[in-house]
């Protein structure tokens, strides 16, 4: 199981993500210009993380994962969720009931399309990652409904077969 799930998760976005090691700034962020972002990103990882898109539902590399790890940001690798918060909205795309720390995300009102909702952004690298809604499950009834394509996952060692 592991080795289809770092064969979806790493193929394309390895190649790229090698070029060069991310140093933050002195204020912890991760700070590149968007032609920096593109080489390091997939095309669809660029669409996502650095211009807000979204992957079409049910299409996502992590949508079904059940592996205990960690969920990290596809462009900068900062821990964003856990799969102990992980669960199964029906939505489409990958739901946790909150973040891996309250200094992982960072939120902001988003009014567009029509619909006023609770974007949520890597705060290390400001990448979009998804948006929040508060239809979740116990304990914080929160939603966090998370792109595939925002995200790479790392299994715990007990996981590694």
């Amino acid at each position: 199981m592991y080795n289809n799930i770092v064969s979806q998760t790493t193929k394309e976005a390895d190649l790229k993500k090698e070029k060069k090691e991310l140093i933050p700034n002195a204020d912890g962020k991760i700070v590149l210009t968007d032609d920096e972002w593109r080489e390091r990103l997939t095309e669809e990882e660029y669409h996502v993380l650095r211009e807000g898109g979204t992957e079409r539902g049910g299409t996502g590399k992590l949508y079904h994962n059940k592996t205990d790890g960690k969920y990290i940001c596809a462009a900068c690798g900062y821990e964003l969720f856990s799969s102990d918060t992980k669960y199964d909205s029906g939505s489409g795309w990958p739901a946790f009931f909150k973040p891996f720390s309250d200094s992982s995300i960072t939120e902001k009102n988003d009014d567009s399309l029509g619909m006023s909702r609770i974007e949520v952004k890597c705060s290390r690298c400001g990448s979009h990652l998804g948006h929040m809604f508060d239809d979740g499950p116990n304990p914080t009834g929160l939603r966090y409904c998370v792109n595939s394509a925002s995200l790479n996952f790392i299994p715990n060692s007990s996981e590694i077969k």
